[in-house]
């Protein structure tokens, strides 16, 4: 049903933006500074509304009101651009799904750990050794997502997702409240205009590569490019589309920008240079604990649906090709109907239960191998931003619109492209050469967090 109003559609929007990597900003600012890091949010914020407009145009091929609907993001890139250029988006969207599995794995038991850190620095001092191995709780963290992953169909998640939603405001709330709170009562950090200092906190090639990190971290906290054709696909004409969704993408868009600025800037004025990668488990906080802990909780409960609405179109690529493949195959098509009682039940599908359990175990070890929250989110962020936020969406308009090569505009749009390209690269660059620190002092479940 295509219902959904400018406020409906911005509400999804918010909702899909604002998660796990607004816990960074404060980190991200504390690397960039007081001028650069404010300045740097409004950036990829404008950055993000242009090309979402770009993209929402693209929603119909040909006419803006009777032309041919693309319900998927894949779908516009099939309508517009070459098939090489269709296989691209789908290895960038599949790998960024994947990467953001893992992603998620990692800020979800730093978070369960944080809980247990919080209590133990409130029962026996902050100088105590509270310490944990941050690996177990992944694993837990596995094996609650192998149950969630054996629901066949995605909308039987329905209520899953609006929980998510409710704990991502509530623990992102917190964030902001606790980094007021901080900011005027004190003690604060050190802050300067151009972040960490060179010589105090850090040598002249660290501040680098952490300004570049801190850059994908940006873009992470503003990928929702991929849903915003479904997005659109359930607002109401007329008016046309579009133009609805350009007003939502406006409302939403300016919401975020406004609570990032607050997130970023208040943790950054609370902390200051020493502001911590993940401003709720870092430890900037201690008291009062029953708050840091339930916000950990949020987070928690926050990703264990987030996930899920991010491995589902996964899972369905998979299982949608496999069944195409081999459409005669028990082993792949055959549902089982297994009772629990006289009157539940549930459907089992072997391939669907082999395969989805397999997905959570790789990308659980992954997790394990790598538990680098800052790297890995900047590396997301990263792959992500570029080719999925701008690319496609300016190679789709420009093809949409006939807009001849060399032009002025031409030029413009390309321009635009071509520097979000090299910002994506940097930030790429710095957070691998991150993980690759990060791993000389890491052994799977036996280093501390």
């Amino acid at each position: 049903m295509r219902t959904w109003t400018v406020w409906t559609a911005s509400a999804h929007i918010i909702t899909a933006v604002i998660g796990s990597g607004v816990l960074s900003l404060a980190w991200a600012t504390a690397q960039l500074g007081w001028v650069v890091g404010p300045v740097t949010l409004m950036l990829f914020a404008a950055i993000t509304y242009y090309t979402s407009g770009l993209l929402a145009d693209c929603y119909r091929t040909g006419d803006a009101h009777t032309g041919k609907r693309n319900y998927t993001y894949m779908d516009a890139v099939a309508s517009y651009l070459s098939r090489p250029q269709v296989w691209a988006c789908g290895v960038f969207q599949y790998v960024n799904l994947v990467g953001t599995a893992i992603g998620y794995t990692i800020t979800a038991s730093i978070s369960a750990a944080a809980i247990n850190k919080a209590n133990c620095f409130h029962k026996n001092g902050r100088a105590a050794d509270c310490g944990v191995y941050d690996s177990m709780y992944m694993v837990v963290f596995g094996v609650v997502q192998i149950f969630f992953s054996q629901v066949p169909n995605f909308h039987d998640l329905w209520w899953l997702s609006i929980l998510a939603a409710v704990m991502s405001f509530t623990y992102a709330s917190i964030a902001v409240g606790l980094s007021l709170a901080q900011t005027i009562s004190g003690p604060t950090g050190k802050a300067t205009l151009t972040g960490t200092e060179v010589g105090v906190d850090v040598d002249s090639a660290q501040k680098i590569w952490l300004a570049f990190q801190a850059l994908g971290d940006i873009a992470f906290a503003y990928s929702y490019s991929m849903i915003l054709i479904e997005i659109q696909d359930t607002v109401r004409s007329p008016p046309a589309e579009n133009k609805t969704m350009k007003k939502a993408t406006l409302v939403g868009v300016s919401t975020t920008t406004a609570f990032y600025m607050l997130c970023g800037c208040l943790g950054y004025a609370a902390f200051g240079n020493g502001a911590k990668g993940n401003i709720l488990t870092g430890f900037g906080f201690y008291e009062p604990y029953w708050l840091i802990d339930f916000a950990n909780v949020c987070i928690v409960v926050h990703l264990v649906g987030a996930y899920q609405v991010f491995c589902q179109p996964i899972f369905a690529a998979v299982e949608g090709f496999a069944a195409a493949t081999w459409p005669n195959a028990g082993f792949i098509t055959r549902e089982h109907r297994v009772a629990a009682g006289k009157r539940l039940g549930f459907n089992l599908n072997l391939f669907r239960l082999t395969w989805r359990t397999a997905f959570v175990i790789v990308s659980t070890l992954l997790a394990i191998l790598m538990p680098f929250f800052n790297d890995i989110l900047g590396f997301l962020g990263a792959i992500g931003f570029w080719p999925l936020t701008v690319y496609f969406p300016v190679e789709m308009y420009i093809r949409q619109r006939g807009i001849p090569r060399y032009t002025t505009r031409w030029v413009a749009l390309q321009t635009l492209s071509f520097l979000c390209f090299l910002v994506s690269l940097a930030a790429a660059v710095a957070s691998i050469e991150g993980v690759t620190e990060s791993l000389k002092n890491y052994v799977p479940f036996k280093t501390k967090s």
